[in-house]
């Protein structure tokens, strides 16, 4: 069964506004490409994913994602849902039996812990929801065949998920996978992945490397 991972990627110019109080524009600009470029790393190296399509209006974020062997589509920037959709239409046209939309923002993504969600014993029509840390945002969404429900990111999109796919009368499954459930947009968050970086060895080496040398600049 081919499945096929989507990252719709905001421009990284735009990226993480909420920490504006936090970091200069320039800062939140390299954290962002720091913690996007983990997660294709993991992607990468997760033996399940068979290929990795970035939907993004960022000229940056494209050579990135080219230089990881990722396929692009070119974005209109008209938000996170529709260039969602954008990449499940190619999904389909691609052949894909499955997709798996993840977030550029979770640098901390384990490929191992990626193999064993995309491993799961389902029926062929079915939706994983990752919850967020808080339980309530969803921070990845397997869905088998693509489109098995439309997305809906955002706060409070956790549970629209899981109705949703119930209207369309498919079970969903909440799972929860560790290194999938923080994803970076508040200040708080920032601290998590502090705490989260000083607590693991391995893994999120750019997204490593870059806060070192944001600590570094504030000094």
């Amino acid at each position: 069964m081919r499945t096929l991972a989507i990252l719709p990627i905001k421009s990284f110019g735009e990226a993480k506004q909420r920490l504006a109080h936090e970091m200069s524009t320039g800062g939140r600009r390299a954290l962002a490409e720091a913690m996007f470029s983990d997660v294709l790393v993991a992607l990468r190296r997760a033996g399940a994913v068979d290929g990795v399509l970035v939907v993004t209006a960022d000229s940056g974020a494209q050579q990135i994602a080219g230089g990881y062997g990722a396929m692009v589509l070119d974005d209109e920037e008209q938000g996170h849902n529709p260039a969602a959709r954008r990449g499940i239409r190619a999904a389909l046209d691609s052949g894909a039996d499955r997709v798996l939309l993840v977030p550029g923002d979770c640098p901390m993504m384990d490929p191992a812990q990626l193999d064993e969600l995309i491993g799961r014993d389902v029926d062929e029509r079915s939706v994983l929801i990752v919850p967020d840390r808080h339980g309530t945002g969803t921070n990845a969404l397997l869905m088998t065949p693509p489109g098995s429900v439309a997305p809906a990111f955002g706060p409070g999109s956790c549970q629209r998920h899981a109705a949703s796919a119930q209207t369309e009368g498919t079970t969903p499954e909440i799972v929860d996978v560790p290194s999938l459930a923080l994803d970076v947009d508040t200040p708080e968050d920032l601290d998590a992945l502090r705490e989260g970086l000083e607590s693991t060895h391995g893994g999120a080496a750019h997204t490593r490397g870059m806060m070192r040398q944001l600590m570094r600049s504030q000094i």
